[in-house]
């Protein structure tokens, strides 16, 4: 999947649950390694479809995030996902993550190694 349609994503790391909408309440256990303000990639051993849609929730820092998304990509270690609709609430908690994560890889770069 080329970067464009992805969006640019930062690491993140937190826990997560990803459930199929047709099983809202039939949680599998995740986590997030990549963030952005258009989707996620997941590590999960759950199977998912290509375009299937699905119910995420995002743990982090005492912090909730939950939004449907369809599945964008499939790799072994996990899957890609483009988030569909997110309340405004919830659009505001993951702006200030994508931000952090923004800050810390600036933070990160501009550190001599």
């Amino acid at each position: 999947m080329d970067k464009e349609h992805r969006g640019l994503r930062f690491a993140f790391s937190a826990r997560a649950e990803i459930a199929r909408e047709s099983s809202p309440t039939a949680f599998a256990p995740a986590r997030v390694t990549e963030l952005s303000l258009r989707g996620c990639f997941l590590e999960t051993a759950a199977a998912f479809e290509l375009q299937h849609s699905v119910m995420l929730k995002i743990h982090h820092s005492e912090e909730y995030f939950e939004a449907e998304a369809s599945v964008l990509y499939l790799q072994p270690s996990g899957i890609g996902l483009l988030f569909r609709e997110i309340k405004p609430h919830f659009r505001d908690v993951l702006q200030k993550w994508v931000l952090t994560a923004l800050d810390n890889e600036s933070a990160a770069r501009q550190t001599p190694g």
